[in-house]
């Protein structure tokens, strides 16, 4: 019983896979997608990464936000869902990207929330800035 849920869960994962965008690069891997769309999920908010979904159709809808991004100097990565992206962002619509900041807008985060939301914040940045690295 457990293999047919791994099964489905990896024919989940192939279908995900195969609507990204060519030009989608760099695209997280499975450890670094799931850790990027956690991090959209705690934080809102100071630095910043753009997150955008590899499955954008038109994808003259966000090929435009790199060139962008990059003369903001804002670093980003794909992942390869935009529903899934939207769940991490908690809404009801598919979203095409998000930037995620680590300093609140309104009212204070306690210390050792900060302290996380910044660790985690550096862990994702480390391993984007390496895929993109990678390309070049």
């Amino acid at each position: 019983m457990g293999s047919d849920s791994e099964n489905e869960k990896s024919v989940k994962e192939r279908k995900k896979l195969m609507a990204v965008a060519p030009i989608a690069k760099p695209l997280a891997g499975r450890k670094l997608c799931k850790r990027t769309l956690k991090l959209v999920r705690r934080v809102y908010i100071g630095r910043r990464l753009c997150i955008i979904a590899g499955n954008i159709s038109p994808i003259d809808v966000i090929t435009h936000v790199p060139i962008l991004l990059e003369e903001a100097d804002i670093p980003y990565i794909y992942v390869p869902s935009k529903e899934d992206l939207a769940v991490a962002g908690v809404t009801k619509r598919p979203t095409c990207c998000v930037l995620v900041t680590t300093k609140p807008t309104k009212g204070d985060v306690p210390q050792e929330v900060q302290e996380k939301l910044q660790s985690d914040y550096n862990q994702v940045i480390a391993e984007a800035k390496e895929l993109t690295a990678s390309l070049f």
